[in-house]
């Protein structure tokens, strides 16, 4: 996948309201492969149902959305599971994780699906996230900022064309802040990916090829 593009979408909550000044909503946006992109927005104007949108999980908007020119409201269930398993990772701002599985067990579910990264290179990324000690620690038994971590490293263990991150550094520290930027950005590098990342205030200081205001 190449290109995303957006045609006057509008989340469907937000029909009644004359107020939408946003350089995503109602506008004409297009991201490519390979760029990295920050999506800023205050709480409430719809960071999060955007990335919904973009992985197909809700239809409650109005315009459309194209993947390389196709409407993804024509996408059918294996469409998804193609476009989830090859082309679309997301690092979902509520982790999505198993509190009862080791922080390395949620990360090896996802792999040995995919078995797509060497586990010499996830755990390389632990230790330079600052979380090996955990690896064998439940993932409950973590803090919020150490789960963001783990939930990173699992979005990487697949191939991707976009990787949607959606407020991954909102419990980090500036310093781990900038070492998942440097793993984010190199994964994506490696890939020939684009990185489109979600932030209400606090986000990592990349290099962005674009910023929009939500």
């Amino acid at each position: 996948m190449d290109k995303i593009h957006l045609q006057n979408v509008l989340p469907e909550v937000f029909t009644s309201r004359t107020d939408i000044e946003s350089e995503v909503w109602l506008q004409e946006v297009t991201v490519e492969r390979g760029r990295t992109y920050l999506v800023e927005a205050a709480s409430g104007t719809g960071k999060s149902s955007l990335c919904s949108f973009l992985y197909g999980y809700r239809k409650d908007y109005s315009g459309s959305i194209l993947f390389d020119g196709k409407d993804i409201r024509e996408c059918s269930n294996s469409d998804w599971v193609d476009i989830r398993r090859n082309h679309l990772s997301q690092l979902f701002q509520e982790l999505r994780l198993f509190p009862e599985l080791t922080a390395m067990e949620n990360v090896m579910i996802k792999n040995q699906l995919t078995d797509f990264q060497e586990e010499k290179t996830i755990r390389e990324w632990f230790d330079a996230m600052g979380i090996a000690p955990c690896m064998d620690k439940r993932l409950g038994h973590m803090s919020f900022g150490q789960q963001q971590r783990v939930a990173l490293i699992r979005a990487l263990c697949q191939p991707f064309d976009f990787l949607l991150a959606d407020e991954p550094v909102s419990h980090l520290d500036d310093t781990n802040s900038g070492i998942m930027g440097e793993i984010m950005l190199a994964e994506a590098k490696r890939q020939g990916a684009a990185l489109i990342i979600t932030s209400i205030g606090k986000h990592m200081d990349l290099n962005y090829d674009k910023i929009l205001k939500l």
